[in-house]
């Protein structure tokens, strides 16, 4: 019964913040996107945090703070493909900017990586760890495919100079299935364990999603649809 209840809460908590993202994003106010979106980004975190705090989810500690540290280690790769590739553009938000990234990704990642490592989390409970990857992986092409596909609108990032379909650059599309399975193997060794060792292990998926997006790119930007 305690599982159920905590799924419900996560479950209810994210139906209410899509409701205001939306109701904040499509309201004309004199307030730009980049201001916008890091608001949304603090409002998740204390909503997350406040199902912690007065539930008393323990479980969701780990998920949360390993989203949290890998969301500020992501502004490297963000870096890395705006400025040395040249695949990703972050246009001007109204919001400062770290290099050529807007601020607010500092904690934007915190959100698909607390839902992927949530639903994997529910998913082990229940079934084996074959399947649990497996829904991991495509929780997380789900996920990240739809950012792609929706954020530019905002704007937010887009990418640019690489093939798409749609508005999805097709070499990052094995990165972020790599990077969802990563942070979920990653979440399945710190958990219950000091939150310093977490530090430590999101720099390793970092790691793994940068080299990953590099070889990808390489691959199919320069070998597979070389001009």
């Amino acid at each position: 019964m305690r599982i159920d209840a905590i799924e419900r809460d996560v479950v209810i908590s994210h139906i209410i913040f899509a409701v205001i993202c939306l109701a904040v994003l499509m309201v004309k106010v004199n307030v730009s996107v980049g201001v916008k979106l890091f608001h949304l980004v603090v409002l998740y975190d204390l909503i997350i945090l406040s199902i912690i705090m007065w539930f008393k989810y323990n479980e969701l500690v780990d998920i949360w703070v390993l989203g949290f540290v890998l969301s500020l280690f992501m502004v490297f790769p963000d870096w890395f493909l705006a400025s040395q590739l040249n695949v990703l553009s972050f246009p001007q938000t109204g919001f400062f900017r770290i290099g050529p990234v807007s601020g607010y990704m500092l904690g934007l990642w915190t959100i698909p990586v607390f839902m992927i490592l949530f639903t994997g989390r529910s998913m082990q409970l229940r079934y084996s760890r074959v399947v649990t990857y497996l829904f991991v992986a495509l929780v997380s092409l789900v996920i990240f495919a739809l950012a792609e596909q929706f954020m530019w609108t905002l704007p937010s990032w887009h990418a640019r100079n690489v093939f798409t379909i749609g508005h999805i650059a097709a070499y990052i599309i094995i990165p972020e299935v790599i990077f969802g399975l990563s942070a979920y193997a990653c979440y399945e060794f710190i958990r219950g364990k000091n939150h310093w060792l977490k530090v430590p292990c999101a720099f390793g998926v970092m790691l793994l999603y940068l080299g990953s997006a590099s070889f990808f790119y390489f691959l199919i930007e320069k070998i597979i649809l070389r001009p």
